[in-house]
């Protein structure tokens, strides 16, 4: 739930105009309120046979020289429809590969980014960095550009998991450039680790844990591999006998969660965890935690906006996708039309159950009286039939009822996706014709 109603709910019937109608809205009403912008750069010099992202995989890097032409067209269109450069908290580069664009070229697309928006004082400014594309050096380059935060994809250690996989980078090599980062000044180093990845054993695993805690990083998001190798092609490299044993993922979870927590890390929620002192566990503590398409959040909730191949957007009550191919891209851009493909305009019951699900994601606890004052309902009149179904967790001691509150318990916390799923009005009206991924 990085939004309600989630991305597989947008349609075509969404498209640019839509978009653009949108952004002229919030150009219009002042749009004092700063904006977070995603950029998405596609590019992969090799792949990753886990990966799901969307990409391209090249070693021509000229192609990379053309995809900055097109970002610019695409930032000089939002800088027309909202009329003027807007404020910026947040901004951030994922991918694909960010590190695949050379310095100059980074710093020639910031220097794009600064045409049309203005960062304010404090702006997180992060960037994802494969370890294979980096050197302290580097690491330096991206600080000046005015990078504040790094994100590493490590996934796991083990060099028999990283074979499997085709991404051999050793511990040392990431060892090297975590220390660089804290010598340059980074606010906040995030590391990527997924579990049920092939040859992947609890043992494995847990050493896996135990070096990424010996690195400290100020965050660590812990993902499950969902194997789609019908959906993603490079999947079909991996061999299927070499995956774990559902209760083997469970173990490699188990032992990561006491891992974490043992060396002092603070569970954020989902899949993340944090130092007690970054500004993630601190929002969680004061309850200003929030959650966009990037995940977990200090920003208030927020207008974002989606530059590149597929990125995800959010403008006032809207979402939209741009196109997922570079053809398709392209030829919309050169048309001077924004590449917006799909989206979806929110209905007011939309918005009444985003803000519930948000609640539990972000809270762990919804005050009916909130919700209520919000929207003008009877939170027990209207969710009656969800209240219904929650008494089913109840008793497993997920979720406890309190006068005027749904409370999500500490167990819960570690499935509070599912908590979530009771107040997703489009999930239980396609129960039973459609799967989506386990909790676990």
């Amino acid at each position: 739930y990085t939004s309600y109603p989630t991305a597989d709910r947008f349609h075509e019937g969404f498209g640019a105009a839509a978009y653009t109608q949108a952004l002229q809205q919030r150009g219009a009403s002042g749009g004092n309120t700063p904006l977070s912008v995603y950029v998405h750069v596609p590019f992969c010099a090799s792949v990753c046979y886990y990966c799901g992202c969307n990409k391209i995989v090249t070693r021509h890097h000229d192609q990379a020289v053309v995809y900055l032409k097109l970002l610019e067209t695409e930032i000089a269109l939002h800088r027309a429809a909202l009329g003027v450069a807007q404020p910026i908290s947040q901004l951030h580069f994922g991918g694909g590969t960010p590190t695949f664009l050379t310095d100059a070229e980074l710093t020639e697309l910031m220097a794009m980014l600064d045409t049309a928006f203005v960062r304010v004082p404090g702006a997180e400014v992060s960037i994802e960095v494969d370890p294979r594309t980096a050197t302290p050096e580097r690491l330096q380059s991206l600080w000046e550009m005015g990078f504040n935060r790094l994100s590493f994809g490590i996934q796991d250690f083990d060099p028999a998991v990283q074979e499997a996989v085709h991404r051999v980078q050793p511990y040392e090599m990431v060892r090297e450039l975590v220390h660089a980062s804290r010598a340059i000044g980074f606010e906040s180093i995030n590391a990527d680790l997924i579990y049920g990845l092939p040859r992947q054993t609890p043992q494995s695993f847990a050493r896996t844990v135990e070096q990424v805690c010996a690195l400290r990083p100020d965050r660590i998001a812990l993902y499950a591999y969902a194997h789609l190798p019908e959906r993603f092609k490079p999947q079909r490299r991996i061999d299927g006998n070499f995956l774990p044993l559902p209760a083997q993922r469970l173990q490699m979870l188990g032992g990561a969660i006491d891992g974490f927590l043992g060396q002092g890390y603070s569970y954020i929620g989902m899949d993340h965890f944090a130092l007690p002192s970054d500004s993630l566990a601190v929002a969680q503590r004061q309850g200003r935690l929030h959650r966009n398409f990037q995940g977990y959040s200090t920003q208030p909730d927020c207008d974002m906006i989606g530059l590149g191949v597929s990125a995800i957007g959010r403008i006032g009550a809207t979402y939209s996708q741009n196109a997922k191919t570079l053809t398709e891209y392209e030829t919309t851009l050169k048309d001077g039309a924004f590449p917006v493909v799909r989206g979806l305009a929110l209905t007011a019951e939309d918005e009444l159950r985003r803000d519930v699900i948000m609640a539990i994601m972000c809270q762990g606890r919804v005050d009916f009286a909130t919700i209520e004052a919000a929207h003008g309902i009877d939170f027990a009149t209207t969710f009656a039939q969800e209240l219904e179904q929650l008494q089913g967790l109840e008793l497993l001691g997920v979720v406890t009822r309190e006068k005027g509150a749904l409370q999500v318990t500490p167990l819960g916390w570690w499935v509070v996706r599912g908590v979530a799923m009771v107040f997703d009005a489009h999930l239980q009206a396609n129960r039973g014709t459609t799967q989506f991924s386990r909790v676990i």
